[in-house]
């Protein structure tokens, strides 16, 4: 799946600025994701939770930037815990509605509030209907 989210302009020294500008490291330790599960089974509920996960903690996540973007791969299946929660998933996804926040870890006082990058509801998907891409493996190296 594809998420895209729009920021106008990034403020000098606001985290994230800070967070689009930085090293993975710092990234892997900000980027976080706020899950829900609204409608679904009780056991997908009770999988997927709905507490904060520091995804690059979490998972494997390429950042990708380049002057006007900040491109983040999220590769789920590089962890067994969030590989399994898929795969109870993929079961029931026509099924489920579950709503994503993504966004900015505050570490301090001063960071507050956190900076939300973006929200999505995915509803009831039909994996059928899914379409390849035809760009390249590597998105970094078909955008010059």
């Amino acid at each position: 799946m594809v998420f895209y989210f729009v920021m106008k302009q990034l403020v000098p020294g606001s985290l994230l600025q800070r967070f689009v500008d930085g090293d993975d490291e710092f990234r892997n330790s900000r980027f976080k994701l706020i899950p829900s599960v609204p409608k679904g089974s009780w056991i997908v509920r009770q999988s997927v939770g709905s507490s904060p996960c520091l995804l690059g903690k979490a998972v494997d996540c390429t950042y990708i930037r380049r002057p006007n973007y900040l491109e983040i791969d999220v590769d789920i299946g590089s962890s067994t815990i969030a590989n399994g929660v898929l795969g109870l998933v993929l079961g029931v996804v026509t099924s489920l509605v579950v709503d994503m926040a993504f966004l900015i870890q505050a570490n301090t006082s001063e960071e507050l509030p956190e900076q939300l990058i973006g929200a999505v509801r995915v509803s009831h998907l039909e994996l059928s209907s899914a379409m390849i891409s035809g760009l390249d493996n590597n998105p970094a190296d078909s955008i010059h």
